[in-house]
């Protein structure tokens, strides 16, 4: 029964954005005009293989090149893939968001009635700070200045 609830949720959720997103991009037209069907498909880098559960997140982009309120986030499959029906010509910014991997983002012009996009995810980098360098240079420096001879024991 709960897991009924929990597809109910999603397809209601999914419903809300639809509209969300279409009320985001419909900028002061009525028409909004031609649409396409987008369908992604989310890999790792280094060996092709699927990402499931991936956050691929869509945002309208405005005619003055702004990220526009609201957006979508769909999520792949155990193949890796996701899609969306009646997406509206025009730029489309896409983000991809998974643990353990880089973000992804990059903007698209969404120009065909049926579009496919592989995004290829990379595995994180390491990050190195100066602030990182110094404490750990303190740290050392305040152990040697804390370091005395051990004191002589006296007999009893």
């Amino acid at each position: 029964m709960s897991r009924k609830l929990a597809v109910l949720a999603v397809m209601v959720g999914l419903g809300m954005g639809a509209i969300a997103w279409r009320t985001a991009r419909a900028q002061d037209d009525e028409d909004e005009g031609p649409m396409s069907n987008m369908h992604f498909m989310v890999v790792r880098d280094w060996n092709g293989k699927p990402i499931r559960n991936a956050a691929v997140v869509l945002h309208p982009i405005t005619k003055n090149d702004k990220q526009a309120m609201g957006g979508m986030e769909l999520k792949t499959d155990d193949e890796g893939k996701t899609g969306i029906d009646g997406i509206p010509y025009g730029p489309l910014r896409v983000q991809v968001l998974m643990p353990g991997f880089q973000t992804f983002g990059e903007d698209y012009q969404v120009n065909r009635p049926e579009m496919e996009i592989t995004i290829k995810l990379k595995r994180p980098v390491k990050q190195y700070s100066a602030s990182g360098v110094q404490e750990s240079a303190k740290k050392t420096d305040d152990k040697k200045a804390g370091e005395s001879k051990p004191e002589e024991q006296k007999p009893q």
